[in-house]
């Protein structure tokens, strides 16, 4: 068995075996934290990039309702990888492989024009549909709550801070659109000089300001110029809403608790920073 497959189930390797017969293994580009095994494999002359989920993984699926549904405006641009195979009971993906640089840790991360393009791109997928929801407030709360009850590394008097002030929202309908879920730079390619899009593992119907939040913490705090140039790019700023606050707390909260979870220090540090500026703003 080749490197990096000995992670992939029976199913999912004889599904592979169909779909690319032979196919070797070129670079295992799996994060480690996760159960989704991510492969660049070469087949008949082309490269693809096969992903595999494990037993409790639930990426895998929502990336095949994404390329399935949303990805259609970027994929007739070449702006996103195209799908050639997939089987959601068996969490197995394979999609063509897209060239180009990763822009995290590259000279493209300081660029203002990266974050145009990638304001252009988050638009177009925003704007393909909307629906009104009215529990969707709810749910993310308890999700928040849910998140506190279990083990983290966030002090009890922030915890109480915390719960009380989520019992304080209001809970008003909610309009969500297609999202990434995870939009920064670790998720864009640069090739040629163009943006493209990878990662749709978190890909759901949410509020539009919910993609900025990433962004919003990590590369718009360093350089107010990336998020003018994003702004410019996207065409308006959906955080003009009492519910940016409320989703900054949330995101804070899953930060902090789901980076302990999985061990990972630095990412947790953003989490603990993230709540003690999240509730300076209350």
């Amino acid at each position: 068995m080749g490197p990096g497959l000995a992670n992939l189930s029976v199913r999912q390797l004889a599904l592979l075996e169909k779909w690319l017969p032979g196919a070797e293994v070129e670079r295992d580009h799996s994060w480690g934290l996760v159960q989704t095994t991510v492969l660049e494999m070469a087949y008949a002359g082309s490269l693809f990039i096969v992903k595999a989920g494990g037993d409790d993984d639930h990426h895998v699926e929502r990336e095949l309702h994404a390329h399935l549904n949303w990805l259609s405006p970027w994929t007739r641009l070449g702006r996103a990888p195209i799908m050639e195979h997939g089987d959601a009971a068996a969490k197995l993906l394979v999609t063509r492989y897209l060239p180009g640089e990763l822009v995290l840790g590259s000279e493209h991360a300081n660029a203002p024009a990266t974050y145009r393009e990638a304001g252009e791109l988050l638009a177009l997928l925003h704007a393909q549909t909307r629906i009104t929801d009215d529990g969707y407030e709810k749910r993310e709360n308890r999700k928040s709550l849910t998140w506190l009850d279990g083990a983290h590394r966030i002090a009890s008097s922030t915890v109480h801070r915390l719960r009380a002030e989520i019992g304080s929202w209001p809970t008003p309908a909610a309009l969500l659109v297609p999202t990434h879920g995870d939009w920064q730079p670790r998720n864009w390619l640069v090739h040629n000089g163009t943006v493209s899009i990878i990662d749709f593992g978190r890909a759901a119907m949410r509020p539009a300001y919910t993609d900025f939040t990433r962004l919003s913490v990590q590369d718009f705090r360093r350089d107010s110029q990336l998020e003018s140039a994003f702004l410019d790019g996207y065409g308006a700023d959906p955080r003009r809403t009492p519910a940016w606050h409320r989703t900054r707390v949330r995101e804070a909260i899953g930060t902090a608790a789901w980076a302990y979870r999985v061990g990972d220090e630095s990412f947790e540090a953003q989490g603990h920073r993230m709540i003690a500026e999240a509730l300076a703003s209350s």
